[in-house]
């Protein structure tokens, strides 16, 4: 059972028992975990392999001043520079299937492919990463990168004080996953498991529970107004071979992330049969 279904399911008891009140002056799963206050990655408890809700990093705001500088807001390059290598996810199996069976659709249909989910719904990972029109920033502070997104109003935690991904029955599948990462010199390496099915790898191609994906993100020597995130993305049950893919960013400082509030005016109905229609 996950650790949020249990504490849910330890309070309920509780209460029933007449005793809400006791457990929840109860010590806390945070409380009790051992102390990370150190930001240490060598600190006892990121080594043990357990994962907390939250990083609890001392405060060493000045060790982020020795971090690369990736401030302002950074916009997908499109197309990509030359150069800059990007291939296609290639899929097998019953997802290859799938796929075939969605491009005869599209096919069939000029491209007017039913669309079950709300168009308000981010795309999570690895998608997120390619949305063109719409900025991403970091954001830096102790034990954690930060990565703000305006499409959608988003935001992904990588945690980098040393913390181990979760055991797979504590693991909350999620639209971004679960990511932890370190720095290799001025590069930051992101390893992200744990993510939900909903997500996609292109238009029409899924993915399984078993997709694992690795991350370099770093400036490019020379040229400090250009980031790379070098991206491979692994999955044993729906690629034939691993996926690599470079995304390349450029800079603004002069400009801020603006506000998206999808359903203000959101002109996407759903009908009787659960699909997505267009007003």
């Amino acid at each position: 059972m996950k650790l949020r279904s249990r504490l849910a399911a330890a309070l309920l008891s509780a209460a029933c028992a007449g005793t809400l009140a006791t457990a929840v002056a109860a010590p806390s799963v945070a409380a009790t975990a051992p102390d990370q206050t150190s930001g240490d990655s060598s600190d006892a408890s990121a080594q043990s392999g357990h994962a907390y809700p939250a990083a609890f990093p001392k405060g060493h705001y000045s060790a982020l001043d020795r971090l690369p500088d990736w401030g302002g807001i950074w916009y997908l390059e499109f197309p990509p520079k030359p150069g800059v290598k990007r291939e296609r996810p290639e899929l097998k199996g019953k997802y290859l299937a799938e796929y075939d069976q969605w491009q005869k659709q599209v096919k069939a249909t000029q491209g007017n492919v039913p669309h079950y989910a709300s168009y308000c719904r981010p795309p999570g990972m690895p998608g997120i990463m390619g949305v063109g029109q719409y900025p991403v920033e970091f954001l830096f502070t102790p034990g954690r990168v930060t990565m703000h997104f305006e499409a959608w109003m988003q935001w992904r935690n990588i945690f980098t004080d040393g913390r181990k991904h979760p055991a797979a029955d504590e693991l909350d599948p999620t639209f971004y996953g679960n990511s932890i990462g370190h720095w290799q010199g001025d590069t930051l390496v992101v390893d992200t498991i744990g993510f939900k099915t909903a997500t996609a790898l292109g238009m029409g191609m899924n993915h399984s529970d078993q997709m694992h994906i690795i991350e370099r993100i770093h400036l490019v020597k020379g040229d400090p107004n250009t980031l790379l995130d070098e991206m491979t993305v692994e999955d044993p049950l729906a690629l034939a071979k691993p996926w690599h893919s470079t995304y390349t960013y450029h800079r603004s400082r002069t400009q801020n992330l603006l506000e998206f509030i999808c359903e203000e005016n959101n002109r996407n109905p759903v009908n009787a049969q659960g699909q997505t229609e267009l007003e």
